[in-house]
Order: C-alpha cells, then sequence, then structure tokens
C-alpha cells in the first residue's frame, strides 16, 4: 500500500517537474481540497474533475523545494509537510522563496483531503499581481457566523497539547501580559508568512510582541481549533480560525496554523504561520504589508 509520505512525494515531483495533468490521479475521486488562506477568501474545491478545471494548466513558474519537513502523526492516514518552493515566475523572470504547509490525509493510497496554506505575499508579488490582490479585496467578503462555544478542555494544561489551547485561548482573552510566560526563557518562534518579521528568542521577546494585542485593541475569539498530535510527543499542529476585530476594524476571521514544540510544559520552538493578508485587509494596512515584500 502506498504510504502517505509516498505520496506526497510523487505530488511534489510532479509540481516541481510541471507535469500538472499527471497530478490529478494522485487524488481521489471525491477528493477535497481546501486553501484556508487562499486570498481574497479561502476556497475548497470537491472533486477530482473540479481539481483538473481549476489546476489543469497549472501557474507558469520554475521551482524546486527545499527543507522539507514531513510530521507524522498519530492518525495514520495524516501528514503534515512544511517546506520551501524556491524558483522563478516566468512571466516577470523575478525569483521567489516561499514557506508552505500541507496536511495530507491518503486513504488506500489516494489523497482523500488536502488543507494547502501558502506564502501567497511573496508569491503574488514575484508575479506582479499585487495591485490586483488590493483590487480583490474590495469587493470580496469572507461569510461571518457565530462562533460556537468553547469546548471544555480535558488536556493536561502543561501538555503540548495543553499549552497550545493555553496560548490561542490566552489570546482570546485577551491575556496579553500573561502569554509570555508559556515560553521557554530560550525560545525560537518565527513568522514563516510575514516579510522581514525577527525571530523571537527569549521570553522577553514575546513579552514585547504580545504588547501588540493590547496597542491594537485586539479582540479575538478562537473558533475551529483541531489540533494533530505528531509521533514527536513534544510536537502539536493545530489549526484554527480568530475571529474579531482589531483598531476598531469592521469584524473579519483569519487562519492559522501553528507548529509548536512544547518541552517541561514551556514552548521551546513555534512556527506561526498565520494569515497577514486577511488582517492587513481587513484593518486597511495592506499597502503597509505590501511594502515589506
Amino acid at each position: 500500500m502506498t504510504t502517505p509520505r509516498e505520496v506526497f512525494d510523487e505530488l511534489s515531483e510532479g509540481i516541481t517537474a510541471g507535469r500538472w495533468e499527471d497530478l490529478f490521479a494522485l487524488y481521489a475521486e471525491d477528493a477535497v481540497v481546501e486553501n484556508p488562506q487562499r486570498p481574497p477568501v479561502p476556497a475548497r474545491f470537491e472533486g477530482r474533475e473540479t481539481l483538473r478545471k481549476n489546476f489543469g494548466g497549472g501557474i507558469n513558474v520554475r521551482m524546486s523545494r527545499a527543507d522539507v519537513l514531513i510530521h507524522g502523526t498519530t492518525d495514520p492516514e495524516v501528514i503534515i509537510a512544511e517546506y520551501r518552493n524556491v524558483g522563478e515566475a516566468l512571466d516577470t523572470g523575478k525569483s521567489f522563496d516561499i514557506a508552505n504547509i500541507q496536511l495530507l490525509r491518503v486513504r488506500d493510497g489516494l489523497i482523500a483531503h488536502s488543507r494547502d496554506y501558502h506564502d501567497y505575499l511573496r508569491l503574488t508579488a514575484a508575479r506582479d499581481g499585487l495591485e490586483d490582490l488590493e483590487k480583490s479585496y474590495e469587493t470580496a467578503e469572507r461569510e461571518i457566523t457565530p462562533v460556537p462555544p468553547r469546548p471544555v478542555s480535558t488536556a493536561d494544561p502543561k501538555s503540548p497539547r495543553g499549552v497550545f489551547e493555553r496560548l490561542v485561548h490566552g489570546v482570546a482573552d485577551g491575556k496579553w501580559g500573561e502569554l509570555s510566560a508559556l515560553y521557554a526563557g530560550k525560545t525560537h518562534v518565527t513568522h514563516p508568512f510575514l516579510p522581514g518579521a525577527k525571530t523571537l528568542e527569549t521570553r522577553e521577546d514575546l513579552h514585547e510582541h504580545f504588547k501588540f494585542g493590547e496597542q491594537h485593541e485586539v479582540r479575538f475569539q478562537v473558533r475551529d481549533l483541531v489540533i494533530h498530535e505528531t509521533l514527536d510527543p513534544e510536537v502539536v499542529i493545530g489549526e484554527f480560525d480568530y475571529q474579531g476585530t482589531a483598531g476598531g476594524s469592521p469584524e473579519f476571521r483569519v487562519s492559522n496554523i501553528f507548529v509548536l514544540r512544547v518541552r517541561d510544559g514551556l514552548i521551546v520552538e513555534s512556527r506561526d504561520y498565520a494569515d497577514h493578508l486577511a488582517v492587513a485587509a481587513a484593518t486597511g494596512r495592506l499597502k503597509e504589508l505590501f511594502a515589506l515584500v
């Protein structure tokens, strides 16, 4: 039986070789592919033929993959891959180096479900598409529905799952001054989708970082939290949405996926793949974000 890792490798090889038409055979007939951070609103595609219609031509780039990191999970059907795509947009001649994280559910040797998070900002910039991207947000609206009640946690508060829950719900509860205590004195926190973001290496760095919540009047709730436990007992990966307002903005909703390494009840490493495009669009700061690319 073909393993999830083997399917991911075959998918990667096909994409980097530009064999777009060959890729669809890797998907189940009723496969679901979701792009939770695709601008200007998330996208969901159902069925192999729908995928063929939407992605049959591929995109006009030349690229290779680098720094592939595969996380096996306690669900044998599911792997989560972190990687970089390094290449060139052939229409503009501009190079790019973008981060990605992808969840694959493989059943009977075929992709049954995929949730794909990409650095759309840098890729769009390489394709000279920022002006059109800005315009797309002017008419796009993501559906806003009431946030369901917060489930009661049964996790040990110092376990990786428990720490993850305390982090995101701490943001929702506005505990800005307490969040840095969840991190080790020496840590390593990055934001791969935010150009120019510095690595946060100490608890004091995190204390300063979380001041933005108070300063910008961030009022978020957490919804649709799914935590994937990996085969590394220190590592959990969580998908979730923040819904709320910032700086008096209209209500908005953004998707995120964080990779946390927790040791002795403290976060020693985190890669936070947040949807900075959606936040900037909702708060009227797209041009500021574009200037960072």
